[in-house]
């Protein structure tokens, strides 16, 4: 039994209810975590719960998650819960969805714990293939992916850009290997996620995201289904804030990988895991040469992707925001692209040491663009954003010319060769 507590918007406390569970443990607790959702709640989750009775084989429970809402989202949710047996409601007194699937998670009693979005954008067909690899134990965490072979999404191309843009930022800042951290579908066994969880510390749109780049790098097996989604046009998610916020979690993450204080070894020796060791490549040449021809060929990609970022955020910001966004993203793409292929650097050792030489790199190019930019302000205020382009295409010709030299002399520069081990004399030679 397990108590379903409720308080209604004005205040009036309500009695905790029992709710009664299906004989031993429940196998499947699926979090729908909500803010503001008084005309989306109740349709959508009577939609997942007829789902899970007709097509689920295993015991659940829906857990409406409330963070904090101010309509009518706990009264409905409250409702649905005294009306349906396998529903539950908790109220949360601040937002934050990783606050909500954290207090939640950790008070549940299921061997699977799960969330969706209340839109419900992924195809509930998917529940089961997500929960099944953890009910049998062969994997520790499942996501829903919108980037996978097999998957078929439905979204605009401003988000559909943006979605690539921050995984690939996750490749290249933190050597993540799952290809899609933001979608809301994700499951993980229970001990698993009593473990990562004191880990864990953004509460907002990032802890998808740290949690699996945690579960990575503690030798967790992540098992990825491809989903069905539509994209919500109603969806009232800032994607500048939120993704500023994300770019700052990437930051504090790979900070304290690059500074070893988290103890993924101890949770590595709890769990009895250990990662996979990177699968060993030839290097690629080294001479100046080549170096050059690939640093130009990441280059010229690098600038065009820039551009086509700075196009589409420049509607959503002003000219200098949207060049330091779009900066950064390509920035991180263009370090991991040319730690790999130019300076044939392999595998995840140094990889975030790298990252943060990088960002100093990136930092004296953002000086140049931004600078220009701020001129070409100054002496035309009204400047067509054709001479924006122009400013930084120009600015980031320079910026690249000393991105090379400090990757080649500082970033990747590479270690001094040991010295070699002296040649025995032979005896007769020392006679």
């Amino acid at each position: 039994m397990s108590p379903v507590l409720a308080d209604l918007p004005d205040g009036t406390a309500t009695t905790p209810r029992q709710v009664p569970e299906p004989s031993g443990r429940t196998v499947l607790d699926i979090v729908v975590p909500v803010f503001n959702e008084e005309t989306d709640l109740e349709p959508s989750v009577r939609r997942l719960l007829e789902h899970l009775r007709t097509s689920f084989p295993y015991s659940f429970r829906i857990t409406i998650a409330d963070n904090a809402s101010t309509d009518d989202t706990p009264v409905i949710a409250h409702r649905l819960a005294a009306s349906l047996p396998e529903i539950r409601t908790v109220r949360l007194e601040r937002k934050g969805r990783g606050r909500a699937l954290r207090e939640v998670w950790y008070a549940s009693d299921a061997a699977v714990l799960a969330y969706c979005d209340v839109d419900l954008s992924t195809d509930l067909n998917a529940v089961l293939p997500l929960v099944a690899p953890l009910v049998s134990g062969h994997s520790d965490l499942a996501i829903g992916t919108r980037l996978g072979k097999g998957s078929r999404v439905v979204r605009g191309a401003r988000r559909e850009f943006i979605s690539r843009s921050y995984n690939l930022i996750l490749r290249g800042a933190l050597s993540a290997r799952f290809s899609d951290a933001q979608c809301g579908f994700k499951a993980i066994r229970s001990e698993v996620a009593r473990t990562l969880l004191p880990l864990v510390e953004d509460t907002g749109w990032f802890f998808d995201t740290e949690l699996l780049v945690l579960a990575e790098r503690t030798g967790m097996r992540i098992h990825e289904v491809p989903v069905d989604w539509v994209d919500d046009p109603n969806s009232s998610v800032d994607i500048v804030r939120t993704a500023t916020a994300d770019l700052k979690g990437v930051w504090r993450v790979g900070r304290a990988l690059a500074t070893g204080a988290l103890p993924l070894a101890d949770i590595r020796a709890q769990l009895g895991r250990a990662p996979l060791a990177p699968t060993p490549v030839p290097g690629v040449p080294r001479a100046m040469p080549f170096q050059l021809a690939r640093f130009a060929a990441i280059g010229v990609a690098s600038t065009l992707a820039n551009l086509v970022l700075f196009v589409a955020l420049r509607g959503l910001m002003g000219a200098i925001a949207a060049n330091v966004l779009a900066l950064l993203i390509c920035a991180v793409a263009n370090t991991a692209a040319n730690r790999r292929f130019t300076f044939g650097v392999r595998g995840r050792d140094g990889a975030a040491v790298h990252q943060f030489q990088g960002l100093i790199v990136f930092g004296i190019g953002l000086g140049l663009t931004t600078a220009a930019l701020a001129l070409l302000g100054a002496l035309v205020p009204e400047a067509h954003q054709a001479a924006e382009v122009v400013t930084i295409v120009v600015a980031n010709a320079v910026a690249t010319v000393v991105r090379f030299v400090l990757f080649r002399s500082w970033v990747f520069r590479r270690s001094a060769a040991a010295p070699a081990a002296p040649v025995p004399s032979s005896p007769e030679i020392a006679a």
